[in-house]
Formats: structure tokens, C-alpha cells, sequence
């Protein structure tokens, strides 16, 4: 992967932080501020898909645990079933 030199100004507490991490971690500051940039692109990234694509079926009000995890499941098994007649 090629990369891109930039300078950044940065809170000199963070860059003692990150000095710290890096040392305890066994690895480069430059890697530990990589990282950091990594995460706040993918956090602020707008995605062309929404998160959840598909509905479950429910009865429009909030399910406890167990039947979240069983209306759930049963959708998977409707979907594998589905396919794996194709």
C-alpha cells in the first residue's frame, strides 16, 4: 500500500500517549497514528448501502432477547433453505 506524507498538528498530551502505546505495544508511532486516522475515516465514512438491507418479520413491538435471537433464526433458515433449493 502506498502512502501519503502529511503533517498534522497534534495536542502534545495525545503524542505522549501515543508514545507510550507505542512502546508498550512494540510498534511505531507512525503506526499507532495510522490506526487512529484508519478509525476516524471509517467512522465518518458515508456508505452507498445501508447498514441492514433486509426486515424481519415481528409484531411491531420490543421482543425480548430469545425471540429476537429465534425470529432471527428462523429467517436464516428460511433464506438457506431458499437458496439451497436453487
Amino acid at each position: 500500500m502506498s502512502m501519503k506524507r502529511t503533517n498534522v498538528y497534534a495536542d502534545p498530551e495525545d503524542l505522549a500517549i501515543i508514545k507510550e502505546a507505542a512502546a508498550r505495544r512494540g510498534v511505531s508511532e507512525a503506526e499507532i497514528i495510522r490506526q487512529g486516522i484508519h478509525l476516524a475515516a471509517m467512522a465518518n465514512r458515508v456508505w452507498d448501502e445501508p447498514l441492514f438491507s433486509r426486515a424481519f418479520e415481528g409484531p411491531g413491538r420490543t421482543l425480548p432477547r430469545s425471540q429476537v435471537r429465534d425470529t432471527v433464526a428462523d429467517a436464516v433458515r428460511r433464506e438457506t433453505d431458499t437458496g439451497s433449493a436453487a
